[in-house]
Parts: structure tokens; C-alpha cells; sequence
């Protein structure tokens, strides 16, 4: 049996090549070359892996990727399967580290022929075709997951920021709250003692409301002055004029406490204004609280919101002023730590778009992440929604120094990055493109020194019927 008729056999054997017509397999074998490749050999600079469609006879070969989530296999090939560069690809390199695990005997064909075999070899070229596809579209959701899961990476950090802040504070004000119970409860009972009239009962009720009514907020010299007033008027009176430190955020006038002094004796008016007093701490603490929680509670909403948990990946209709105001929660510690203001200017009115929810959250997060790196020292980023019939135009805006003319063609390839190795993937704004048009939109972008503006165009909603 010649040469050439025994790669025609092991080709007649190769689970994907092997139902081709005899003569396509023939015209392979005479234009390819067989070579055996040990185990353990990292292939990404190998000519062949680039330059030729590779039949892979025996052996295994894996490709691994590393976007900072460590290694990580995302694809194999064994006996029977197709690697390397295939008709109409347009690969230049592997997109990760390619490796024998064990030792290959491997066929190929350089793509220099693939003008003669997709003319000769249809079947084959068909075949091949289809395997492409389906390889990009594997390598697509591993891009897309890995994009993810990095997202989540970088919102975890200052996410864990944004809640320590009010757990710390929840937990510290829930401790001196059980503190502040006590003196309130003594202050409780000796003012139930004092036996009031219903008039002055009538008056401490009142007074008790005006100290839960909060104030603006007072200048640092305004706040001074207040206190000083009020320990002034304790002190005359021989109260206990650390109260003024309780009573200087409330409402609580010092006309109100003359009106007070006017009604009852020295001792009777030291029961109430302690009782006040400690009332108005224990209502402070109980605020403060429900703040931290309150926080808490928006943050954990916005997490759950911008994963879509619990809910099916379809398109479906979506608020973007709800949208958009996740995913600026979730980059403000960000946001902060480079001096970056992020306005969102956004009518909550604004017609519904119609798209994946979590592919939007996935796009706001890259665009905005993506502006506010490229303002290190500080800086504006503006966004902004506007309706156009059928459709709305979201603008992610920054001051920064704007995208160089000589790479701005390139910022949406796959794994073009600026960034220093480590500190980006080069898939956030390919990923977003992809995203926006699985959903029917579209990106552009416009750059000049101090203004960086991508727009987003996404369709409305169809209004449901009521």
C-alpha cells in the first residue's frame, strides 16, 4: 500500500472526515502531511496550529485560557476531531495556551490550499464550515461566562465595601440602642411618678413628636452655636447639660423648652427634659438603624436584580432607569476611589426597552467600568437615555483623554486591551457588542480629548395591552 493510500485509510477512520467521498480524501492526502507531536508540548507557537487545518489521528490536545480567573480548560480535541486555522476562519493565533496531553499523531493540510479544497473537496469544506461555527460560537460562551464571572470579581470587592459600611454601623447602633433603653426606661418611670396633668401629658406628647421631626442639616458653626444655646439654658436651670449633645439634632426649639419651663416646677421640668432627652437618643439610634438597613436592603436588591436571579434569560421588557441605576450602585465604591462623579440622568418614564436583563446589566457594567479607567486622576462620567421613534439612545460619556485615532478601529476586537497584562481582558466592549445586538441594538462610539461618548441604541417595548 503506497503512502498516500494509507493516510486515504486513517482519514476513511477519522469520526469527522471519514464520510467524505473517497476521492476527497484522496485529494487530502496528497496535499497534506502527517507528523507526530509528544506529549507535553505547548503548541501556541507552533506554525501549524495557525497555518493549517489539523485532523488530530491519535492523542489529545487541549487549549486552556487564563483572563484572570486562573487556567482554565475550555476545549479538547481527540481522535477523530478538527483543530487548527479552517477555511474562511479568519484566526491568526490560538485564542489561549494549546497542549498535547499525550502524544499526537496529527494531519494537516496548510492553508494555503484551502482555495483548491473548498473547490475539489465541498464535503469536506461543508464539514469543516460547521465545525467552525460551532467552535466560535463555544469559544463565545466561554468569553461571555469568563466576562461575567470577572464582572462579578470586580463588583465583589467594592460590593463587600459598600455593605461592610452599614452592617458596621447597624451592628454598632443596635448596641448602644439596648444601651440607651435603659436610662429611657428609668426616665419613664420617674416621669410617670411625677403623676402629670393631662395638659402637660398633652405637651410632653407634643414635644416627643417635635424631637422625631428631623432638621436640615447644620453647618459645622450653626450646630456649634445650637449647642452652646442649649447648655446654656440646661445649665441655669441645674439640668444635666450633656443633653444638649442629644437634643441639638432634633427639632426641638428653646422657645418650646420656656414654654415647657413656664408649666412645671425645677424638679418636674429635670424629669422631662431628661425623659426627652433620652427619648430623642433612643429614636436617633433606632433611625440610624433603619438607615443601615434600609442601605443594606437596596444594595442586596441591586445584586439580585443585576444577576437576574430567579428569573429565565428572554427577552423580556426592561426599565433602564432600573437598570442603569444597579449597575452605578454597584461601581460607586469604584467610582470614589478614583475621584470619579457618575451622574445618571435618566427619566424613570421613559418607554421600556426590550432585551435580556441580564445582558443589559452585563453592558452597563463593561461601558461604565470602561469610563471611569479611563479617568485615573479623577474626573466626570455622564449618563443619559434619549427616546427615538422605535427606539432609546443610552450615552455612557466621559471627560477623560479621550480613545488615540490609531487604535480607535480596534477597540472592539477581541482581546485588544490598553490595559496593563492583568488588569484587563480585552473582551469587555467585545463582549458588549455582542450583547447589544443579540438583543437587536447597537453600539457607536465618538472620541476626542475630554470627550469619550459610546451610544447604545436598543428597542422599545412593544406597550402590553391592558
Amino acid at each position: 500500500m503506497s503512502t498516500v493510500d494509507d493516510v486515504v485509510a486513517r482519514l476513511a477512520q477519522h469520526r469527522t472526515l471519514g464520510s467524505a467521498p473517497r476521492h476527497e480524501l484522496a485529494w487530502l492526502a496528497t496535499h497534506g502531511t502527517t507528523q507526530q507531536v509528544p506529549m507535553g508540548r505547548a503548541l501556541r507557537d507552533e506554525p501549524f496550529v495557525s497555518d493549517s487545518m489539523v485532523a488530530v489521528l491519535s492523542g489529545r490536545i487541549t487549549i486552556t485560557v487564563d483572563r484572570g480567573l486562573g487556567p482554565r480548560k475550555v476545549m479538547e480535541w481527540g481522535p477523530g476531531d478538527i483543530t487548527g486555522n479552517l477555511p474562511y476562519s479568519r484566526m491568526t493565533r490560538p485564542p489561549g495556551e494549546p497542549t498535547t496531553e499525550e502524544a499526537c499523531d496529527i494531519f494537516r493540510v496548510h492553508r494555503d490550499h484551502f482555495p483548491e479544497m473548498i473547490r475539489e473537496c465541498p464535503v469536506v469544506t461543508t464539514t469543516l464550515v460547521h465545525l467552525m461555527l460551532d467552535r466560535v460560537r463555544r469559544f463565545t460562551s466561554s468569553d461571555l461566562q469568563d466576562e461575567k464571572m470577572m464582572s462579578l470579581g470586580k463588583l465583589s470587592a467594592g460590593l463587600a465595601h459598600e455593605l461592610n459600611n452599614p452592617a458596621s454601623a447597624a451592628a454598632r447602633t443596635g448596641k448602644l440602642l439596648a444601651a440607651a433603653l435603659i436610662p429611657l426606661e428609668e426616665a419613664s418611670r420617674n416621669l410617670g411618678a411625677a403623676r402629670l396633668t393631662d395638659e402637660q401629658t398633652a405637651l410632653v406628647t407634643r414635644l416627643r413628636g417635635t424631637c422625631a421631626s428631623e432638621i436640615p442639616s447644620l453647618s459645622p458653626i450653626d450646630r456649634a452655636d445650637r449647642e452652646e444655646a442649649l447648655t446654656q439654658w440646661l445649665e441655669r436651670r441645674g439640668i444635666e447639660p450633656g443633653h444638649a449633645n442629644t437634643l441639638v439634632d432634633t427639632a426641638l426649639a428653646l422657645s418650646d423648652l420656656d414654654n415647657l419651663a413656664a408649666q412645671l416646677d425645677v424638679d418636674t421640668l429635670r424629669l422631662v427634659v431628661t425623659f426627652l432627652a433620652a427619648d430623642c437618643a433612643a429614636r436617633s439610634m433606632a433611625a440610624e438603624l433603619q438607615r443601615a438597613a434600609g442601605r443594606i436592603h437596596t444594595l442586596v436588591a441591586a445584586i439580585k436584580r443585576f444577576t437576574y436571579m430567579d428569573r429565565t434569560m428572554v427577552p423580556e421588557p426592561v426599565a433602564l432607569s432600573e437598570s442603569l441605576t444597579d449597575s452605578v450602585t454597584l461601581l460607586l465604591h469604584k467610582a470614589r476611589r478614583q475621584s470619579v462623579t457618575v451622574s445618571l440622568n435618566i427619566d424613570p418614564s421613559l418607554p421600556r426597552v426590550l432585551a435580556i436583563g441580564g445582558d443589559l446589566n452585563q453592558i452597563w457594567t463593561n461601558l461604565i467600568d470602561n469610563a471611569i479607567d479611563a479617568l485615573p486622576g479623577g474626573g466626570e462620567v455622564t449618563i443619559t437615555a434619549v427616546p427615538r421613534p422605535g427606539f432609546i439612545i443610552v450615552s455612557v460619556l466621559d471627560n477623560g483623554p479621550g480613545i488615540p485615532e490609531a487604535i480607535r478601529g480596534r477597540i472592539f476586537d477581541p482581546f485588544f486591551t490598553t490595559k496593563p497584562v492583568g488588569q484587563g481582558t480585552g473582551l469587555g466592549l467585545d463582549i458588549a457588542r455582542q450583547l447589544i445586538r443579540r438583543n437587536g441594538g447597537d453600539i457607536d462610539v465618538q472620541s476626542r480629548p475630554g470627550r469619550t461618548e459610546f451610544q447604545v441604541t436598543l428597542p422599545v417595548a412593544a406597550p402590553t395591552l391592558k
